[in-house]
């Protein structure tokens, strides 16, 4: 009576186990599949992207090349007049101004200008900035939310036009806060594949007209000075603007070309282990099978 019950319980342990092993199996080819369809809508999404950005980024080089005589203007200005800051100012306030966008998936670009300010700001805290662009906002405010005086937004989603640096230097110059000097990091665009982060210099008001070669510019009063500081920043403002644009595309470009290349390895390594699985199933099935004709038999 014992064995044949002990008989008829030992094949219904051995079919759930089966069952078990069948269902662990299905539901690893499921959960392999959903991975897999996943990383393909991914891919896609990564290819159009960099599509995007290189038509944008065709855009952004072309406007570089009809924007970059007017930083270069501004900057020769200050090179040939030796502005400086004065030696008998009590106190130095620098301004800094970090120009970045409220766009990210384009690689080291915010965080390269986001660490030269923090290696500034390491030295000197009392050095106040300006973030043009959330990314910059998001990684400063962490530990120096304190020297943040303002955050300019909506910037990257449309090309940068000179009406945008004329607004942001009119807010600049309308500050509360009175610097001696400053400086404006920036991008600068080298090739498709390279970039690297500069600075543009920003004086003051008493810092030009202080300077030793100023003389060599003929009819120069405080109001014109006044109108033409307030003209080269806005420059200086919409050169930076346009080489960061065109650093920030050709390094969204590059980005999603490599995670296109890396979701395309993923896809082979996931469809090898679906195969694999897949095969795996359909041996246990078919042994599965002959055992139990077997055992019939």
């Amino acid at each position: 009576m014992m064995q044949r019950a002990a008989t008829s319980i030992l094949p219904t342990a051995g079919n759930m186990l089966a069952a078990t092993q069948q269902q662990r199996g299905m539901a690893t080819l499921k959960s392999i599949s959903m991975r897999l369809k996943s990383v393909k809508n991914i891919q896609k999404i990564t290819q159009s992207m960099k599509m995007v950005s290189a038509a944008k980024y065709a855009r952004a080089e072309r406007e570089l090349k009809q924007a970059r005589p007017y930083g270069e203007g501004s900057k020769q200005f200050y090179e040939k007049a030796e502005v400086a800051v004065p030696e008998k100012a009590e106190e130095s306030k620098k301004l800094y101004i970090a120009m970045s966008s409220d766009r990210g998936l384009c690689g080291a670009i915010h965080s390269g200008i986001c660490r030269h300010i923090r290696n500034e700001l390491a030295a000197d805290p009392n050095i106040k900035v300006i973030c043009v662009g959330d990314k910059s906002r998001a990684i400063l405010q962490r530990l120096y939310s304190k020297n943040i005086l303002m955050v300019a937004g909506e910037v990257g989603r449309l090309a940068p036009q000179f009406l945008d640096a004329s607004k942001l230097a009119n807010e600049v110059m309308n500050l509360e806060y009175e610097f001696t000097d400053g400086k404006i990091f920036y991008n600068r665009f080298k090739t498709v594949v390279s970039y690297a982060v500069s600075d543009l210099p920003v004086f003051s008001l008493k810092s030009v007209e202080s300077a030793a070669k100023l003389s060599v510019y003929d009819s120069l009063d405080s109001d014109v000075i006044q109108n033409y500081l307030e003209f080269s920043l806005a420059s200086m403002l919409f050169f930076a603007m346009k080489e960061g644009a065109c650093a920030e595309q050709s390094s969204r470009m590059t980005a999603m070309d490599n995670a296109s290349k890396n979701a395309g390895e993923m896809i082979d390594k996931l469809t090898l282990t679906f195969n694999r699985t897949r095969q795996a199933v359909i041996t246990r099935e078919l042994i599965e099978i002959i055992s139990g004709a077997a055992a019939l038999s």
